[in-house]
């Protein structure tokens, strides 16, 4: 495993950081505070930070077509304008389910201009996550059940592979998929993470991306690590982190091989204390770049 610099992007404690995403147009840094029910802006570049308070909790974000960003709310899809630092927010599509145990969780747009996500069923008493995918400003359902904390989605570069985690059964799966008409096959377990969390636990798999080799990168929730998986599931890099709760990473910078990496910030006391760093926006530069995001096609 190689040594890695950890630097701090931005150093203030997000409550559930999550979904960095790279704007490669505009050289800048997306994020969402999930439970501070804010989308913020970084320009690495200048350090110049801007935000937007929404009206319900955002999980992720893709970059639309037609400028600014698509955000998933616990409420439904909406279009937020980010040419101005007033909240301007044009409604797409209602949520499908109950707010009042589900809400939408990870999300990444593909190759053909949809945007994929799932939700998290938050009672966590039964595998009732579902996926969805949003094509045109038409929602549909992908498959139901199975799962209880949707995660993890991301693409082959070949867009013939989907690949996704349920952090609660520690799992990243990964299936054929076929590009032309969004759907997906053939489900197989990539990697099965330990649930003995008293022996040889290293965390679970939360969000990921996957760099221009096709190889997995996933936040392991409690690990206090990233771990770089090839395509067969084998581990082949680990980064060490700061944070005991990474959520999510996203290739950035003008080469794309920063690594942007949000965390949580709500966390007990005795872990606060041994991971001060937690809630920040954390940065590291690796060999292998990543792939920029495609945007959501209405």
């Amino acid at each position: 495993m190689n040594n890695y610099a950890i630097n701090v992007a931005y150093d203030a404690a997000m409550t559930v950081g999550e979904c960095p995403l790279w704007h490669p147009e505009e050289q800048v840094l997306y994020w969402v505070d999930i439970e501070g029910f804010t989308v913020h802006r970084l320009d690495p570049a200048s350090g110049a930070h801007r935000s937007w308070k929404l009206d319900s909790e955002p999980s992720a974000i893709v970059r639309s077509a037609s400028g600014g960003l698509v955000v998933s709310l616990r409420r439904g899809f909406v279009h937020l304008d980010t040419s101005t630092d007033e909240i301007r927010l044009d409604d797409i599509a209602p949520a499908p389910y109950d707010t009042a145990t589900t809400r939408f969780n990870d999300g990444r747009a593909d190759a053909a201009g949809r945007f994929w996500v799932g939700t998290i069923y938050e009672p966590r008493d039964q595998q009732a996550a579902e996926m969805y995918v949003l094509e045109k400003g038409q929602l549909r359902k992908v498959w139901s059940g199975g799962m209880t904390v949707s995660n993890g989605l991301g693409f082959s570069p070949d867009q013939r592979t989907l690949y996704h985690s349920d952090t609660t059964s520690h799992r990243v799966s990964r299936y054929a998929y076929d590009a032309a008409t969004g759907t997906v096959s053939d489900g197989q377990t990539l990697k099965q993470f330990s649930t003995d969390k008293a022996n040889n636990y290293g965390g679970r798999p939360d969000g990921a991306a996957v760099d221009s080799e096709g190889n997995y990168w996933c936040a392991m929730i409690e690990g206090a690590r990233l771990l770089k998986l090839s395509p067969a599931g084998d581990i082949l890099d680990e980064i060490k982190l700061p944070v005991r709760c990474p959520t999510m990473m996203a290739f950035g910078g003008a080469d794309l091989k920063t690594l942007y990496i949000t965390s949580i910030g709500k966390r007990p006391a005795e872990e606060l204390a041994e991971y001060p760093l937690s809630g920040r926006l954390l940065s590291v530069r690796v060999d292998v770049a990543g792939r920029a995001e495609p945007a959501y096609i209405e």
